[in-house]
């Protein structure tokens, strides 16, 4: 019986870890769709971005009430606790990310709907390719309980950090030559934000994969403990 038990636990811990892997793989492509839109003002692209962040948001309702189910009828310890923890925590983020690129896509929406083209244009490609390949690290690190990666994910947080920077740069030079931008660089503003925010969000996600996978939380530690860490692996 205990045996039964216990492998049926494994399944519904092996069942959850799936889940937010899919969900991670939900956001990850709202993120893209999102990116294409602005590139090519496809609205119907955009609007199915903005429609879908409803199914992200009932995966996140799903496995928060998984998270609470599994703590109080099976009352885990150590490592699963842990992973228990971590998905609770995860799938806060996904959420968040979703809600960054729907705010892209609204935002998109309004700039390409106007008669004229917009300006300025800024490029949020290469910070946004940044910010998707830390999620797809974390995810990776989440799957195979491997934080070898995370001190690079923190590095390129500081890529799309200093990247924001110089979009406010960029913008505040178009808004000093052309105050008829104003409005239209507002929402690339807003927009550069939500990449960054997507970055930061990645990050966090990848500092909990360490605390689910050795029991030590490093968020405010620095990247030479975090190296530290990684190297005692």
């Amino acid at each position: 019986m205990n045996e039964h038990i216990s492998k049926q636990f494994d399944a519904e811990l092996e069942q959850m870890r799936t889940k937010v892997l899919q969900m991670g793989g939900m956001v990850e492509l709202q993120i893209a769709r999102a990116l294409d839109g602005l590139a090519n003002g496809d609205l119907d692209e955009l609007e199915h971005v903005i429609d879908d962040d409803h199914r992200i948001n009932l995966m996140e309702i799903e496995l928060d009430e998984a998270c609470t189910h599994m703590i109080a009828k099976r009352q885990p310890t150590a490592r699963d606790l842990r992973l228990v923890m971590t998905v609770f925590k995860m799938i806060t983020d996904l959420e968040r990310i979703g809600d960054e690129a729907k705010k892209i896509a609204k935002m998109s929406k309004r700039l390409h709907s106007g008669e004229k083209p917009f300006q300025p244009r800024i490029e949020l490609r290469h910070s946004a390719n940044i910010a998707i390949d830390m999620l797809r690290k974390t995810l990776d690190a989440f799957a195979r309980l491997d934080i070898s990666s995370v001190a690079d994910i923190v590095r390129e947080d500081k890529q799309v950090d200093a990247e924001f920077k110089g979009i406010i740069r960029q913008l505040i030079t178009f808004l000093m030559e052309d105050p008829r931008t104003i409005s239209a660089g507002i929402d690339m503003l807003f927009m550069a934000k939500a990449v960054e925010r997507i970055g930061d969000h990645a990050k966090n996600m990848s500092e909990y994969v360490v605390y689910m996978v050795k029991g030590r939380d490093i968020r405010h530690a620095g990247i030479e403990a975090l190296e530290q860490e990684v190297a005692n692996d």
